[in-house]
């Protein structure tokens, strides 16, 4: 994770430079808002280029300032600004200011990282970053990343396995080896991790995710073509505590159980700090067509984990995070009590997820320079059963069960890297913030099934430099550029990834950006390609093509974004087009088949192209009633078309790609104790491949799903326990009310498993509890 602390280098404003024999003083002091230090308030003296922003004890200092009279202003989102008037001389040339901020009532510009690798607020952002915040996550009632990602323009999460249920994400159109995914910053997210994590990470590790759509390669390396996800862990804040119980019901038919907790503690001088969350899982079989076999597998999931920081001096931060998770999965016919293998169809998945990072952030030069060293791992050990059971009485019966298919993973993952920030404070009379980074990621996938002579064994090795030009221009006119060289090990030469953007803030409320990117994806196996799918009766693989070839994309935005706020609104709107140019696109191409069932190879095509425009609106009205949504129009067509099913003549769409798709939130919350949220997911029609094989499928086919409309709500009322300082909330809901869910699903033990489409789950009721502090 990008240390936090590096928000007290980014949005520090440049101090004002002045002759060396002038004589300057400086000013110190903290922030503090109900009782507690605010760290990242922005502090700046009024007509100057001089400023601050707090650290985690919420003090700040500016030195160097020229002997006279200031105004001198104090800032942070969602408080009231504070102004304050001070005086330095030869008789008083240090002077101490604290200020004492009160909440504001309307406020919309939340500080994010992910777009530049460093610390920004959002109106000063070059590149889009959308956040869905803890809060957010909560009135969703998401139990996971892959639930809470919903909930945002230009992302969709499908679910692409019917027995499995392993999900994807897509963001503006691409399939999910086209998205990075970060963790604190770093891309640990390995493939076969790509497969599950976003159902393993429960929704109360999480702080916020920030989300940037479109080309980011020249921050992120290979595969951030269509965007970067950034899931950012809750970090120690203040000392608090909550524990939370859900019961789900789907359909009457399957229980789901979800108890959660979390612990926060921060020393009294606020130089170190610690937070614990755990989360227990457990959910049935659902069998939605009553033919005996599940829909949605059964899961027994446990996550524990901690974030930890020390701030040994001033200028120096150290954080750590760890975190384990161990999940149970089965999918397929529903027989109790018995080994996968003894099922007439069945996945079985057993995974242990380690995953830590350790990240160290030193200022110097009067706060100018910022030095970031960083190293993340994760582990996957994985033990796995895929398998149709043959007749009974057969050749091959025998054979299956003295050789069942069961399987191992063993997946590491390492990153590391250092960064170095450097503010130029005059740079043609202008500000420019330069970053110069490396890093190396180190990615090793072992996956084997013996009965199947099914084996990926694959290293990939990305050594990255990356540069970056962050200039304020004039305060309306920002650019940032930048270039990522990236060495890897499946690539004989050398891959440059430039970048530009440009804003350009028209009068106060109105940011228009400009951007330009290019990405690469590696020859190498991604999330999709290591599932072992069921069709026509078999198992499908997936091979790479020995003659496979890096993908290379462009891509091009522009958007405009709008918020203007009044005494008691706000109300705002982004509009934004993008264009992606794939060339040498991936696809996979049916080759055929063996002794156990429909081959794959991924190969390079001519090329695709994904363009479109997405809508954003959001109104909030004194805090009590806010509404956001927003709405996908695009096309993802390849060149030429392409064969999904041996047999059937080609298309150019993107097949599991719809056209069109949106989301909308409103919220209610007309007190502190009082909330309901009513949100909508609608998923457009799409092309999707369907192999014949079981009873009620005689023809291989691509057919058009109808398109989808999922309401669900959610009542929360907390009650004041206020002789033991805390509160209990009572809350319940009904996930998707009208049950929109796909009703032509395979039946028995040849079904299409990859045949599935539209919401992840149906009609679900839910009710818990949630004690906390106050």
């Amino acid at each position: 994770m990008k240390t936090l602390s590096t928000i007290i280098f980014i949005l520090y404003l440049s101090l004002f430079e002045v002759a060396s024999a002038q004589q300057t003083g400086k000013i110190k002091g903290m922030v503090i808002a109900k009782g507690t230090p605010v760290e990242y308030a922005q502090i700046l003296i009024a007509s100057t280029r001089m400023g601050a922003v707090t650290n985690s004890q919420g003090k700040f200092t500016i030195n160097k300032i020229p002997f006279g009279s200031y105004r001198i202003e104090a800032s942070y989102m969602g408080y009231a600004e504070v102004t304050k008037e001070f005086t330095l001389s030869e008789n008083q040339s240090e002077i101490n200011l604290d200020f004492k901020m009160t909440e504001q009532t309307m406020q919309l510009d939340d500080i994010v990282v992910t777009g530049t690798k460093t610390y920004k607020r959002q109106t000063d952002s070059p590149v889009i970053v959308n956040i869905i915040n803890s809060k957010t996550i909560d009135n969703v009632q998401a139990c996971n990343l892959s639930e809470g990602l919903k909930f945002q323009p230009g992302l969709r999460v499908e679910t692409d396995c019917q027995t499995c249920n392993y999900t994807q994400l897509r963001m503006n159109g691409l399939a999910g080896g086209y998205s990075q995914i970060l963790i604190n910053g770093r891309p640990i997210f390995s493939p076969l991790t790509g497969l599950y994590g976003m159902d393993q990470l429960p929704a109360n590790m999480i702080d916020r995710i920030e989300v940037v759509r479109g080309g980011g390669s020249s921050l992120y390396g290979s595969s951030a073509i269509g965007g970067t996800v950034n899931v950012i862990t809750k970090i120690p804040k203040d000392n608090s505590f909550e524990l939370n119980y859900t019961y789900q019901n789907i359909e009457a038919k399957t229980s789901d159980n979800i108890i959660s907790a979390n612990a926060t503690v921060v020393s009294e001088s606020r130089n170190s700090g610690i937070s614990l969350f755990l989360n227990r899982r457990e959910r049935g079989l659902y069998d939605q067509n009553d033919d005996n076999f599940s829909e949605i597998p059964m899961l027994k999931t446990t996550a524990i984990g901690t974030n930890m920081f020390f701030i040994p001096n001033d200028n120096e931060k150290l954080e750590l995070n760890i975190s384990y998770i161990d999940e149970y999965r089965f999918g397929g016919e529903m027989v109790p009590e018995k080994p996968a293998f003894l099922a007439k169809q069945s996945e079985e998945r057993t995974h242990n997820v380690w995953m830590a990072s350790a990240d160290y952030q030193i200022n110097l030069n009067n706060d100018n320079t910022s030095i970031i060293t960083y190293l993340a791992w994760q582990n996957t050990d994985r033990k796995h059963y895929t398998g149709i059971m043959p007749d009974e009485g057969t050749v091959e019966y025998e054979a299956f069960l003295e050789n069942p298919p069961y399987g191992t993973s063993d997946v590491k993952t390492y990153n590391v890297g250092a960064q170095v920030n450097h503010r130029l404070n005059d740079f043609f009379n202008t500000k420019n913030v330069l970053t110069l980074g490396t890093e190396y990621v180190y990615d090793d996938v072992l996956d084997e099934i013996p009965a199947y002579t099914y084996l990926i064994d694959q290293t990939t090795k990305d050594y990255g430099l990356f540069l970056q030009s962050d200039w304020e221009i004039t305060p309306e006119l920002n650019l940032l550029s930048g270039v990522r060289m990236d060495k890897h090990n499946l690539l004989e030469n050398i891959v440059l990834s430039p970048r530009a953007s440009l804003l350009y803030k028209y009068k106060e409320n109105t940011q228009v950006r400009f951007s330009y990117g290019t990405g690469f994806r590696a020859p190498q196996a991604f999330d999709a390609d290591l599932h072992i799918a069921f069709a026509g009766g078999g198992i499908s693989r997936v091979s790479l093509s020995p003659d496979l070839k890096q993908e290379n994309s462009q891509s091009l935005s522009t958007s405009i974004n709008f918020d203007k706020p009044m005494e008691n609104w706000i109300a705002g709107f982004t509009l934004e087009g993008f264009y992606n140019r794939l060339n040498d696109a991936f696809y996979l191409q049916p080759i055929g088949q063996d002794q156990y069932g429909e081959l794959f190879e991924k190969q390079n095509g001519d090329g695709a192209t994904v363009k479109g425009i997405t809508m954003e609106l959001r109104v909030n009205y004194n805090r009590k009633i806010q509404l956001e949504g927003g709405f996908t129009i695009q096309t993802s067509e390849f060149d030429s078309p392409v064969e999904y099913i041996d047999g059937l003549a080609g298309i150019k769409e993107f097949t599991r790609t719809p056209n069109d798709y949106g989301y909308g939130i409103v919220t209610f919350s007309p007190n502190e104790k009082f909330n309901a949220t009513l949100n909508y997911v609608y998923t457009g029609t799409m092309k999707v491949p369907h192999f014949a094989g079981a009873p009620n499928q005689t023809v291989d086919e691509i057919i058009t799903s109808a398109d989808f409309s999922e309401l669900s709500t959610k009542i929360a009322y907390a009650f004041p326990l206020e002789s033991l300082g805390t509160s209990l909330e009572l809350y319940g809901g009904i996930k998707n009310i009208f049950n929109a869910y796909q009703d032509d699903f395979d039946i028995g033990k040849n079904r299409d498993s990859n045949y599935i489409y539209g919401p992840g789950q149906p009609r679900t009721y839910f009710m818990g509890l949630k004690l906390k502090s106050k």
